[in-house]
């Protein structure tokens, strides 16, 4: 036992600063947001219009899940809950995968094995502080619910739906750690679980029932097979329901319990999906950066594009439930036409347009990920042994730039024509669905933007690149989502790229923008090759 207690102490004293940040970014974006809505939506008509307009677009639904009224409570919890409970659901992942599995990669595991503690030690640390750290962040959730001046059992609840959801994935990633071969293949699972439950709580929900006056929905039975959807049914300023949340726990228990169990009978460095041997010799690629850089990410990439092609094919697939919505009903018909004025294809045109823009982070973050893949190679020792070859910093960089700026404009690509297949097949689109694709990618220039942002952090802060490199696009996205609705300066929205992406086929593309995007990504990823031959390798 002492053995794990001080697996556990050295885990804290590696996540002594990931961990609060994580923690205390997730608690300030919940406070943030409930004083917003207290003070936007202070009287209770705003709240009644902001709720009904929700419930009468599956848009809104598949984005923030349902609404359960229209107390302040009520409102915040449909504002912030699904984000929060992603970024949990993220933090827990990201965290136990590093701990497992990457130790496991690095080496770092078979030096703590060589002492006396169980094989399953290290594992039972690592979910024993994921667990702790997730109910420290319910309380943070709560706290900040309670400052904003929401009632105590009601914030209580919310932080634990919060808390069980990243509690979930913390088992969840645990057993993606037993079965995938690398450190990187078991975050691009964990996390692409996380999507996979967003997908489904969206689904369930944009196709749940409202009810007559369009202050409640009901979910759909798809969202009872998302972890986010059984925290949202805790409905925490309503009825405060725990049962779901019990329900979360022990689904998580159990599945702990098993990875553990496997764990003891797995061998250091073994996984259920082995990794594959490579060929004995490269092929021509395999003589060029671009073509390394290309064999290092193309899972990765197959992973965003896959992601992509299911957000971009629910764009266009859910049409028929707008239009279904809009026929069903005469008065949301006419609240609807008040709201958006316009033909029935323009409110489907919202729906698609909003969610492409998540497709457009995801775009972002593909890139990202392609550039901060630099890091690991540099801290790994991989890189030193390249470039001792003939070949330049710069040509190592642009290769890799080069691999970013594909996939960008390849997950963007995806989710058009994935959204303009689904919009076709669903028969709701007046003429040609093929518009989506230019609607995809008018979100391009944007996210190279933040691709130069990672590239200067990689040359001039190499050793804070990654968390703060996600942490700019986790800042982009919240301005670009909250900021009109926390009422934040005009300035200070408009220093998330993603505010001046044009939202096709909604508005019209803007060149200028697009033209003014471009070029600060390519400064920025020029002023980073600079930076980098001027700086030494760093561990």
């Amino acid at each position: 036992m002492s053995g794990i207690v001080g697996l556990v102490l050295a885990h804290v004293r590696r996540e002594r600063v990931v961990l609060p940040v994580w923690i205390l970014c997730i608690a300030l974006l919940g406070f943030v947001v409930a004083r917003a809505v207290a003070t936007e939506f202070a009287d209770e008509s705003a709240r009644v219009a902001i709720i009904t307009v929700a419930a009468a677009s599956p848009a809104f639904l598949f984005i923030r899940g349902v609404p359960d009224g229209t107390g302040i409570g009520q409102v915040v919890f449909f504002q912030g809950y699904a984000f929060t409970a992603v970024l949990a659901a993220l933090m827990s992942t990201f965290f136990v995968i590093r701990n497992t599995r990457t130790d496991e990669e690095l080496g770092r595991a078979e030096l703590v094995g060589s002492l006396p503690v169980r094989r399953a030690g290290p594992l039972v640390a690592t979910l024993t502080l994921g667990v702790a750290a997730n109910l420290v962040l319910a309380l943070c959730v709560a706290a900040g619910f309670i400052a904003a001046g929401l009632p105590g059992s009601g914030a209580l609840t919310a932080g634990a739906a919060v808390g069980a959801v990243g509690v979930f994935f913390v088992a969840t990633a645990a057993a993606v750690a037993q079965v995938m071969p690398s450190g990187r293949s078991a975050n691009g699972a964990a996390a692409g679980l996380v999507g996979v439950s967003y997908l489904l709580r969206g689904i369930g929900d944009a196709s749940g029932t409202p009810n007559a006056d369009l202050t409640q929905v009901a979910s759909g039975w798809l969202s009872l097979l998302s972890p986010l959807g059984w925290g949202q049914r805790a409905r925490p300023f309503s009825v405060a329901d725990p049962a779901p949340l019990l329900g979360l726990t022990a689904a998580a228990a159990i599945i702990a319990v098993a990875v553990v169990v496997l764990r003891g009978r797995r061998d250091l460095g073994a996984s259920l999906l082995p990794d594959r041997t490579g060929r004995e010799r490269a092929g021509a690629a395999g003589a060029s950066l671009l073509g390394l850089a290309w064999h290092q990410q193309r899972a990765t990439l197959t992973g965003w594009c896959v992601a992509a092609a299911l957000l971009g094919g629910t764009a266009g697939g859910l049409a028929p439930v707008v239009t279904t919505a809009i026929d069903g009903n005469e008065s949301l018909s006419r609240l609807i036409a008040r709201l958006v004025p316009g033909s029935q294809a323009e409110i489907i045109d919202v729906f698609t347009a909003a969610l492409l823009g998540i497709a457009g982070v995801l775009a972002a973050a593909a890139g990202i990920q392609a550039v901060l893949r630099l890091r690991a190679e540099e801290t790994e020792g991989r890189a030193e042994l390249l470039l001792a070859t003939p070949r330049s910093r710069a040509r190592w960089l642009s290769a890799n730039l080069a691999l970013a700026a594909a996939s960008v404009v390849l997950v963007a690509l995806v989710s058009g024509t994935a959204a303009a297949i689904g919009l076709a097949l669903s028969g709701a689109a007046d003429g040609s669905s093929w518009y989506l694709v230019a609607a995809g990618l008018a979100h391009v220039p944007a996210a190279v933007v933040f691709v130069a942002e990672a590239t200067l952090l990689f040359s001039a802060a190499p050793r804070v690149c990654i968390p703060v490199g996600w942490g700019i696009l986790a800042g982009g996205l919240v301005l670009g989502q909250f900021g009109d609705l926390l009422r934040l300066p005009a300035w200070l929205q408009d220093l998330s790229p993603f505010r001046h992406s044009a939202a096709m086929p909604v508005e019209a593309f803007d060149p200028a923008a697009a033209l003014t995007m471009t070029v600060i990504a390519l400064v920025g990823a020029g002023v980073g090759a600079y930076l980098l031959g001027r700086r030494d390798l760093t561990p």
